[in-house]
């Protein structure tokens, strides 16, 4: 009999474990070519409800639903076998009551296949986190810039940047983590509070336009590789240009459609080798 060894997925308990010993690398992703590229690379790969601006070019993430995020969640579980996958609860799928919550997390992980979920909010969130965490369902918290509270913070604004305002997401972070969150992301706030947020929690922080001295970092993939158009944003970096490489084989294939290079016998069924 033959033993055959198969690659083990990260896990929420290697994640936690990191803190203090090495940076978690992490992306966003929502389809499976993608995540497929991405998977050997990265610790975790979150399918984040940015799906919705990212692949439907909607304005906001907030008309997202758990059936659409389950399904992108599924198909990036599928294609990937090393970075342990999280998935966004999109707004109104938690908010109502931690019964709620753990309703419709429970859906989107039996249906993914996914080992956690991440929600937005504050200290009355962390309650749900709890009501999650204690039912076996590990969660990823996210403080700070919330998109999904665009409307009540006035637009996609940094945050924090008050004493009052940091004192603030200081204890959301610290309800999080109080209440079972194995971790924490840290969004679009001031930097001196994005490291004293690290250093007070025993748990990871995941930075994103937050700082360097958290525990990991996390970009949406589209905005590393050129494909999120011309504005990158302030706390973003591009690594390629993939966007320009996939204009000009567009255009190399088009050409060869019209001017008749494209396709060849090779490429065509039924033709015997060496005639035309």
């Amino acid at each position: 009999m033959s033993v055959h060894s198969q690659a083990q997925r990260v896990t929420v308990p290697q994640l936690v474990s990191c803190k203090g010993t090495r940076k978690i690398a992490a992306l966003t992703a929502y389809i499976a070519p993608i995540a497929r590229m991405l998977d050997e690379a990265l610790d975790m790969l979150l399918v984040g409800d940015s799906t919705a601006m990212v692949g439907y070019a909607l304005p906001d993430t907030l008309s997202i639903t758990v059936d659409t995020m389950a399904a992108h969640a599924a198909a990036v579980v599928r294609a990937t076998e090393h970075a342990c996958v999280i998935v966004d609860m999109p707004f109104g799928s938690y908010q109502r009551s931690p019964e709620q919550a753990f309703a419709n997390a429970a859906s989107m992980l039996a249906a993914s296949g996914v080992s956690g979920v991440k929600l937005e909010g504050g200290q009355p969130l962390a309650e749900t986190t709890r009501f999650l965490v204690d039912r076996g369902v590990p969660v990823l918290a996210h403080v700070g810039l919330m998109p999904q509270y665009v409307h009540t913070m006035g637009g996609f604004k940094a945050q924090g940047m008050t004493d009052a305002a940091a004192r603030r997401i200081m204890e959301d972070a610290r309800a999080h983590a109080q209440a079972g969150a194995f971790g924490v992301v840290l969004e679009g706030i001031s930097e001196p509070l994005g490291r004293e947020i690290t250093q007070a929690l025993s748990i990871p922080t995941i930075g994103i336009g937050a700082s360097p001295a958290c525990d990991g970092q996390i970009l949406v993939t589209e905005d590393i590789l050129g494909l999120s158009g011309d504005r990158i944003p302030k706390f973003a970096q591009r690594f390629a240009d993939a966007g320009q490489v996939i204009r000009q084989a567009a255009q190399d294939y088009a050409q060869s459609v019209r001017e008749g290079s494209f396709p060849t016998l090779a490429h065509c069924f039924g033709v015997k080798a060496g005639k035309p």
